[in-house]
This record gives structure tokens, C-alpha cells and sequence, in this order.
């Protein structure tokens, strides 16, 4: 399972022209599941997401989390995260997991991240998106688990 962080000022995901979800400052996060991956890798990594210290204190030192900073989250799933670029010039997605494993994962993922006490605002599975953020830094962390 992968996640690629991006620390944001605001993010937004727009469906059909129309809003489907918005943040303020926090993390945006694009999910990637693999074939091989388990419950136990969504929960690995939603810890380490909501607990990775990328926010600043007042030392100017990533040292705060997103609960620290009392952050917003934006879940997104981006199955291209899976995408394999070491060969020639179009994307492997081998390793992808099946759409309706990523579907279980992603939903699951959610719903740890909800247990952990968060409100998290999400795009629509499968759905193409228009995603527009602000990138706060820029700051962007890729996360595997």
C-alpha cells in the first residue's frame, strides 16, 4: 500500500464540475493499494500518515502531526500509485490491486482513520476527479507499507 503525502494549505476534489469535498490545512493523501495488500497494511499506514511530523513548531522544525496541528485530511484513490515506469515507456499496473480489493482497502483505510478520531473528507472511488491543492512547503512524502 503506498501514500503519497502532500502537506496543503487547502485541497479540493471536484467531480463533474461540481465540489465533492474540500479541506484546509492538512494533508492530502493519494491511496494506492497493491494486490498483496492487507487490513493490516491500511492501519500500518494510516498510523504512520496521522502520526508523521511534517507540520512545524514554533522553531520552524517539522516536529507536529496532523493531530498536533488539529489538521484536516483529504483521502484520495490514485491506483496509478501503483503504476510500475522501470520498463520502456508505458506503466506496468501488475501490481494494482483488483477494483474491487482496492475498493475494500480504500474504504477500509477510511474508516481507521474515522476510529482514529479524524473527520476525513474523501474523493469518489473510481471517479475521474479534479483535484486542486495548495502545497504548503511544498512538502510531499511517499509512504509504503
Amino acid at each position: 500500500m503506498k501514500a503519497l503525502l502532500q502537506r496543503v494549505k487547502r485541497a479540493s476534489v471536484s467531480i463533474d464540475g461540481e465540489l465533492y469535498s474540500k479541506i484546509n490545512k492538512g494533508i492530502l493523501v493519494f491511496l494506492g493499494v497493491e494486490k498483496n495488500d492487507k487490513e493490516e497494511n491500511a492501519q500500518k499506514l494510516a498510523e504512520k500518515v496521522l502520526n508523521l511530523r511534517i507540520f512545524e513548531d514554533e522553531n520552524d522544525k517539522m516536529n507536529l502531526s496532523l493531530r498536533d496541528v488539529n489538521g484536516e485530511i483529504l483521502i484520495v484513490s490514485q491506483f496509478t500509485l501503483c503504476g510500475d515506469c522501470k520498463k520502456g515507456t508505458r506503466p506496468s499496473f501488475d501490481k494494482a490491486a483488483s477494483p474491487d480489493k482496492a475498493l475494500d482497502l480504500y474504504e477500509y483505510f477510511i474508516k481507521y482513520v474515522k476510529e482514529c478520531g479524524f473527520s476525513p473528507e474523501t474523493g469518489k472511488f473510481r471517479a475521474m476527479m479534479d483535484v486542486e491543492l495548495i502545497n504548503d512547503g511544498p512538502v510531499t512524502f511517499l509512504v509504503e507499507k
